[in-house]
């Protein structure tokens, strides 16, 4: 296919230096990706040019930082294609957005509720839940793996039942890159009446996400894995369901009116936004949209997935080298280990070579536990990366792999 990743290339500064004396190679895509100079430039504006508070003021620095907050989030309305831009709300991230579902849920559900949640979640995803039937009585129970890294969606749909409220996932998973069947999770759950939270922290970097064509009740992602900042993220909620919820924290900015006797709350989206959000990082959240979208999802996609494959085809001629997680459905991440060689170890000798990956669990124990290992060297890639750059991943690896032997 034709990609111009010389061009793509010198949109990110940071590509350029060296690490160790070496040039960089940066695979660690999937905890977070690199910026690129239009995103940088924004935020360089932003505290440059109109530095001030939104929705608070009529004087001109606070209007224009409004209209460009605002902006952003229809940016974000129209690129998931979510029905109204009330129903995004913006967020410090994944988690946070995971957390203000479950803390409005504590007050709707009952003793002996149920709620499902798949075994390949990251811990963000996994612990509000577990904090949620501690206060509310209710159940969780898991989504069960299968050993090429898949759920078994045959045990799911036995653990539906009218008792079923909410249904966790994520579109991708962290650790393995599989890409999970949202759809006909969301369809099953919905025939039962549960509500479905999709966690598309991993999967909105690489794949287009229609929420009304999915029917998704809630979806959580973050800026920093679709070369934003750090620090923002976003919730989208159908609206009915969004103002079903009691308001997450209270403050400014949330309310409507305020006396002493009684407040009423702000409507969507600002009863989820109290006190003063990461300005700058939500329009630069907006802008990381446009420069993803001025490259195409769909050509980022198959870019990737050619990078998945050689990388895939390289490591395996390793001897000893194992990968977890090898569904037929996956984004461009390998997790995998050398012989008995520990992650950490082989991690260390990569990054004196200026290869940075991620090792340990990825903040995904029980699938490191279902696999009976302590975690994984994983490599995610992303389109800015090249073909020559896995020829030093495995070379790093052989040659971590003499040294460690």
């Amino acid at each position: 296919m034709s990609w111009d990743i010389t061009k793509v290339r010198a949109d990110f500064p940071i590509l350029h230096r060296n690490v160790n004396g070496h040039p960089l190679v940066y695979f660690d895509n999937a905890a977070t990706s690199q910026t690129p100079k239009q995103v940088i430039d924004v935020i360089a504006d932003y505290y440059t040019h109109y530095n001030a508070n939104i929705h608070r003021g009529v004087h001109a620095l606070s209007q224009e930082a409004t209209d460009a907050y605002e902006k952003a989030r229809h940016t974000i309305q129209n690129h998931f294609n979510a029905q109204h831009a009330q129903e995004i709300i913006f967020t410090a991230g994944t988690t946070h957005g995971i957390n203000i579902i479950a803390a409005g849920y504590s007050a709707l559900l009952q003793e002996n509720d149920e709620l499902l949640v798949s075994a390949m979640e990251h811990h963000s995803n996994i612990v509000p839940w577990q904090m949620l039937c501690e206060k509310t009585g209710a159940h969780l129970k898991v989504i069960p793996m299968l050993p090429n890294g898949t759920l078994d969606m045959e045990v799911y749909e036995t653990l539906l039942n009218d008792r079923t409220r909410l249904v966790f996932v994520n579109h991708v998973s962290n650790a393995l890159g599989t890409i999970n069947p949202i759809e006909k999770i969301i369809d099953q759950a919905h025939a039962v009446g549960a509500k479905v939270l999709i966690d598309g922290a991993q999967a909105a970097p690489h794949i287009p996400t229609d929420v009304q064509a999915l029917d998704i009740d809630y979806y959580v992602t973050s800026a920093h894995k679709l070369c934003g900042p750090t620090g923002v993220g976003m919730l989208y909620g159908k609206s009915e369901l969004l103002n079903l919820l009691p308001p997450y924290q209270g403050g400014g900015e949330m309310i409507a009116t305020v006396t002493f006797t009684k407040t009423t709350y702000a409507d969507l989206p600002h009863k989820f936004e109290a006190g003063t959000p990461n300005i700058a990082g939500c329009i630069a959240f907006g802008a990381a949209l446009d420069y993803v979208n001025s490259l195409g999802l769909e050509a980022i996609a198959a870019y990737e997935h050619e990078l998945l494959e050689y990388a895939t085809t390289q490591l395996k001629k390793i001897d000893g080298l194992r990968i977890y997680g090898e569904a037929d459905n996956k984004t461009a991440v390998i997790s995998f280990l050398v012989g008995d060689i520990h992650p950490y170890d082989m991690g260390s000798i990569l990054d004196q070579l200026g290869i940075a990956v991620r090792t340990g669990h990825h903040c995904a124990q029980p699938i490191m536990d279902f696999f009976q290992i302590p975690g994984t060297l994983r490599a995610s890639f992303s389109f800015y990366n090249t073909f020559e750059e896995i020829d030093r991943l495995v070379a790093g690896v052989e040659k971590a792999k003499q040294m460690l032997e």
